[in-house]
C-alpha cells in the first residue's frame, strides 16, 4: 500500500462520521448523503497527494455542496404529500425532543440550496462567516443575508412553542 493510501483512509476514517451527518443534512436522505459523500470522495482520491497536506476537510465540504447543488439543480422537486396532521401531544411528552429535532430537519430540508447550504456550514458545521464564504464562493455579506433569510423562514416554519426553544 502506498503512503498516500493509508494517509487517505485515515482521513477518512476519522472525518467520515462528520462529512457523512454534513451530507445527511444536505439531502435530507441517509442513502442520498452516503452517495454524496462517496461521490465527493472518489473525486477527492485522484488529487489528495496535493490536497491531504492542506486543508481536506475543508476541500471535501466544498466538493460535497457543490455535487449536492449540481444534483440538485438537475433533478425536478416533486411535491410530497402529507397526511393529516396529528393532535397535540399531553403536558409532557417523552418523545417532544425528537420531534422538534425532525421539524427542524424536515424545515431545513425545505430551504432553498444555498440556503441550506449556510445553515448546513454555519451552524451544523460550526464555520465562520468567512470560511462559509470561502467554501460556497461568494462574499461574507451574501453568507450573511442568506443566513438571516433562512433563519426567518425555520423560524416561521417551526410552531411558535419549538421556536421559543431553539432560541
Amino acid at each position: 500500500m502506498r503512503g498516500g493510501d493509508f494517509e487517505f483512509e485515515e482521513f477518512v476514517a476519522a472525518s467520515g462520521p462528520r462529512l457523512l451527518r454534513m451530507a445527511w443534512l444536505l439531502t435530507g436522505d441517509a442513502h442520498l448523503a452516503e452517495d454524496l459523500l462517496q461521490t465527493a470522495l472518489a473525486k477527492v482520491w485522484p488529487k489528495w497527494r496535493r490536497i491531504g497536506q492542506e486543508h481536506p476537510e475543508a476541500y471535501v465540504r466544498k466538493i460535497l455542496v457543490n455535487t449536492h447543488t449540481s444534483w440538485w439543480r438537475r433533478h425536478w422537486r416533486a411535491e410530497v404529500p402529507h397526511g393529516e396532521l396529528p393532535e397535540r401531544a399531553g403536558e409532557w411528552d417523552a418523545y417532544e425532543g425528537v420531534d422538534l429535532e425532525q421539524s427542524l430537519a424536515a424545515a431545513v430540508r425545505r430551504l432553498p440550496p444555498r440556503q441550506r447550504a449556510v445553515v448546513v456550514l454555519r451552524y451544523f458545521e460550526d464555520l465562520g462567516v468567512d470560511e462559509t464564504a470561502g467554501i460556497l464562493g461568494c462574499t461574507p455579506g451574501t453568507v450573511k443575508s442568506q443566513s438571516a433569510k433562512a433563519l426567518r423562514t425555520l423560524r416561521a416554519a417551526l410552531p411558535a412553542r419549538e421556536a421559543n426553544r431553539c432560541e
